[in-house]
């Protein structure tokens, strides 16, 4: 699978504002999802590492989207160790994305040159993480703090890049809140891929609402 450089995955990010997040132990189930969000125009994934067997999942994902969605930019999340990281990346991750600020995944992310997003929550660990070379601080829970906060930390810190995960929905008015705050990208997951689209297999709704999302995000950006 084609590997995307940082710049690459940053610029992505920053075009479309949005990445669809989720874990399943099915392979077959990921792939579907996957797919739905890549025909609603997604060009990003992250696929949670919250699994016994997120391994062999990821490995067979990388295989289809080789086949399936041959752009989309395959990127691993909730990532607590630089072994973990190293093992997606291996396997074909494009980025790597954190719960927490962990210096031992900054460096073999840098080693590397894979693009990384740690999870952040005060300006001292977002600092740490531009200074470890983090081009985009996850903000995480992102519900806990609020665009406010984004708003707060762009006064001082206009060239940081955020992206709130955890309580971001697809409603018009909390996307346009998180934005108008100065949010670089936002990440979603229960909110967008829906629960109940899951049980009746109904993947084109999913599809949907990608489009929805990629809609009103960029009708925010142009205003």
């Amino acid at each position: 699978m084609k590997k995307y450089t940082r710049n690459e995955v940053f610029k992505t990010m920053g075009d479309t504002g949005f990445v669809p997040l989720y874990y399943n132990s099915d392979p077959k189930m990921v792939q579907q999802v996957v797919k739905a969000c890549y025909d609603g125009g997604a060009r990003l994934f992250e696929f949670t590492h919250r699994g016994e067997n997120a391994e062999r999942v990821f490995s067979q994902l990388v295989d289809f989207c080789n086949k399936e969605c041959p752009e989309m930019i395959l990127g691993v999340g909730s990532v607590t160790d630089a072994a973990t990281a190293s093992n997606f990346i291996n396997m074909g991750a494009s980025f790597v994305v954190t719960p927490v600020l962990r210096e031992d995944i900054a460096i073999i992310c840098n080693r590397k040159k894979i693009f990384w997003s740690p999870g952040c929550g005060t300006l001292t660990e977002i600092t740490r993480a531009e200074e470890l070379g983090c081009e985009v601080v996850k903000l995480f829970p992102a519900e806990v703090y609020g665009p406010q906060f984004i708003k707060a930390v762009k006064g001082p810190q206009p060239w940081t890049n955020i992206m709130p995960t955890g309580g971001v929905d697809t409603s018009k008015e909390n996307l346009t809140s998180w934005f108008d705050a100065g949010a670089t990208c936002v990440g979603m997951g229960s909110k967008l891929i829906d629960k109940q689209a899951l049980v009746e297999g109904n993947f084109n709704l999913i599809t949907q609402k990608v489009k929805e999302v990629l809609a009103i995000i960029q009708q925010i950006k142009k205003v």
